[in-house]
Formats: C-alpha cells, sequence, structure tokens
C-alpha cells in the first residue's frame, strides 16, 4: 500500500512539473510608435499632416506550448496609441488608451528567436486630445507580427507591428499603426 502511494505522489508530481513547463505567465512592457494611416484629416478646409507619437505598453503575457517549435501567446496589454495632427501653427496630439488583446501564434525558429504573428482585438479605454471632438471608435481589430528573443530562460524582448484593420475614427478614414518593442519576464 505505502508503494502505490509512493508511486501516486511521485506520478503526481511529475505531472504538475510537466503542466508547469507548458504554460508560462509572464509580465511585459515597453515603447510604442504610433501613428494613423489612412485619408488625411481636413477641419475648416484645412489639411492636417499626421506625425507619431512616442508611447508605451504594459500588461500581461502567457505562453502555451504546444509543440517543441510551436507555442500560442495571449496577452492582456494597457496600449497608447494615436497621432500629432499639424496644419500651419496649428498643432494637437490624439492619444488613445487601449485594452489590447493579441493572441500570436509563435513559431520557435531556434530556442532563442521566434516569428510570432496572430490577431488583435482592442477596446478603447481613454480617449485624451488637445481639442473637442470626442471621435474614436470603441473596438479596433488589427493584426500583429513581430520576432521575439529569449535572452535567458525567463527574460525575453520582443520587436512588433500592429496593423489596425478597422478604422479608429468615426469622422475620418484612419487606422492606427504601431511599432512596439518590449521587454518581459515569465515565472
Amino acid at each position: 500500500m505505502k508503494r502505490i502511494i509512493l508511486v501516486a505522489v511521485v506520478l503526481l508530481a511529475a505531472s504538475v512539473d510537466m503542466q508547469a513547463q507548458l504554460v508560462k505567465f509572464g509580465i511585459k512592457g515597453g515603447l510604442n510608435y504610433a501613428n494613423q494611416t489612412g485619408s488625411d484629416i481636413t477641419i475648416n478646409s484645412g489639411n492636417y499632416d499626421k506625425e507619431a507619437i512616442t508611447s508605451y505598453h504594459a500588461g500581461l503575457v502567457a505562453e502555451i506550448k504546444l509543440t517543441d517549435g510551436f507555442s500560442v501567446q495571449p496577452e492582456l496589454l494597457y496600449s497608447t496609441q494615436g497621432a500629432t495632427y499639424k496644419y500651419a501653427a496649428t498643432e494637437f496630439k490624439k492619444e488613445l488608451g487601449y485594452l489590447s488583446i493579441p493572441v500570436l501564434a509563435k513559431f520557435h525558429l531556434n530556442k532563442t528567436v521566434s516569428l510570432d504573428l496572430g490577431p488583435q482585438a482592442s477596446f478603447l479605454l481613454s480617449e485624451r486630445k488637445e481639442f473637442d471632438v470626442e471621435n474614436a471608435e470603441t473596438f479596433e481589430f488589427g493584426v500583429a507580427g513581430g520576432l521575439g528573443f529569449n535572452i535567458t530562460k525567463n527574460f525575453f524582448l520582443q520587436g512588433r507591428y500592429v496593423l489596425g484593420l478597422t478604422e479608429a475614427s468615426k469622422e475620418a478614414e484612419v487606422k492606427n499603426s504601431v511599432v512596439q518593442v518590449s521587454a518581459g519576464f515569465t515565472f
């Protein structure tokens, strides 16, 4: 009877250890270089030029290992995006805060580098601007692609481009685009 209990405990411990290796959780954060692409915004017959803004993103990450060369990485991020608009002496900045949920397929090229591709859904949480128009769409859908680098077993770096596929504004045909550089830690 003692042997059966001992074997059961050893098998249970091995199973828990194997499950822990299949799913890793962590945190990440980094810089955004964001802009809005699409048609120009015209206000009072003035055509505004768009310039990128530097902002940030931070949140939670999980990696679910399915095979040695493939895993799925869902994330829950707060990400700020937008642009600066300029016309003659007039300039205003539009910054949108999103709860972004990318779900990326990670193709591990080797033990260090992975190719990350997948969809991203974003929900508008805040709209900060230097003018009196609230015209941002509350939902955005996009695609993300980039590279991941495992520096150590638990520390990683990522570079990613996210292209919005749906309109970011109710009044102009603009879409968000953002380059993200991240650092993160899994445990």
